[in-house]
């Protein structure tokens, strides 16, 4: 009997999207397996976050499709998406300051009822030994690392279907990256599925199954992430060298 392709839980076609006049995205198109963890890379200013910002419905856009399961992404808010288990991690630990780390994370589950709250509260804690342990310590009083963990903390009260994490490494200790890195391994061995925006290429690979490289609001490459030579074939596509050809469908 053949194996059945993995369920598709998004998918994005033909996606135009920018700020005001300024088109940033040129047509991009990609697909998310349910459980699967993709890296998306690219150069600073590439679109990358504007992509991010795009499917979870913190920008506007109208040309193209985009759908989360059976949900249409095309005009849907972050509250919609968030409830049908899209979840987006943007960049930078935005944290609640002066609120302790147990109640950053009972804020990000508003809209849930108390005891199930409680619950996705120790659940989302259990991955995160390091902020569990300061539960109520004030969330600025964390060092960037230990935000950067409660973010993610906070994504996962929702317990999301797909995760989408805007350069979780950002600031961030080498032993650090590693640790959040590994998070995400432990999702989507879960089920979990993850789109990953990283700037450490090489870490980067090491937990994702696909990458796609995005240059100048245009997906240039799709890959394996375990393929050979992709370090190199990346470096080609970010700089243009016969973007074309570098595409595998």
């Amino acid at each position: 009997m053949p194996i059945s392709a993995p369920e598709q839980l998004m998918t994005v076609e033909g996606l135009h999207a920018g700020y005001g006049k300024v088109e940033v995205l040129h047509g991009v198109s990609l697909h998310i397996a349910a459980g699967e963890l993709v890296a998306l890379l690219g150069p600073n200013g590439a679109g990358k976050t504007t992509l991010l910002r795009a499917i979870s419905g913190l920008l506007p856009w109208t040309v193209g499709t985009a759908h989360f399961g059976e949900l249409s992404l095309r005009g849907a808010g972050p509250r919609e998406a968030g409830r049908a288990g899209l979840v987006h991690v943007i960049e930078g630990h935005r944290v609640f300051a002066h609120s302790s780390v147990n109640d950053n994370l009972l804020l990000a589950g508003f809209d849930v009822p108390r005891r199930e709250r409680l619950a996705r509260v120790e659940e989302a804690l259990e991955y995160f030994p390091e902020i569990a342990a300061k539960r109520h310590q004030m969330g600025g009083s964390l060092s960037g690392g230990q935000q950067q963990m409660l973010a993610v903390a906070q994504g996962l009260v929702r317990r999301p279907r797909l995760l989408m994490l805007d350069e979780p490494s950002a600031g961030l200790a080498p032993v650090l990256v590693d640790r959040v890195l590994s998070v995400l391994t432990q999702l989507r061995q879960g089920g979990t599925a993850v789109l990953l925006v990283e700037q450490l290429i090489e870490k980067a690979l090491a937990v994702a199954n696909r990458v796609y490289a995005l240059a100048q609001g245009r997906i240039v490459l799709t890959a394996d992430a375990k393929e050979p030579n992709l370090p190199h074939r990346l470096e080609q596509a970010y700089f243009g060298q016969d973007a074309a050809t570098l595409i595998d469908i």
